[in-house]
């Protein structure tokens, strides 16, 4: 395969990803994502951010968060989001500190 397709193949898997997770799938919580893949809407925003700004596209967290949900975060929360149990709130303690700020508990 060369790398155009490539580029192409997964630029489409991207935003097939993308449309699940905001038209499909809005409920399902990021709280749950992240204790289940270590990873999260915001994660992919941040992602997103980083691949813009690397490339000299001036990209802010709430730019990219806004593409990623499809909305402004906040309009996002308040629609979606739900109150964590406290054991899926230490789940995710343990799960960030794994996997976005490299700090093992």
């Amino acid at each position: 395969m060369d790398k155009q397709t490539r580029t192409e193949l997964e630029a489409a898997a991207f935003r097939t990803l993308m449309d699940h997770l905001m038209h499909k799938r809005p409920d399902v919580q990021n709280i749950d994502m992240m204790n289940l893949t270590g990873f999260c809407r915001n994660c992919l925003s941040r992602w997103y951010m980083e691949a813009a700004n690397a490339r000299g596209i001036d990209m802010d967290k709430e730019a990219a968060r806004e593409i990623v949900y499809g909305m402004p975060y906040a309009e996002w929360r308040d629609k979606y989001q739900t109150e964590a149990s406290p054991d899926k709130q230490a789940a995710f303690e343990k799960s960030f500190a794994e996997n976005v700020s490299n700090q093992k508990p």
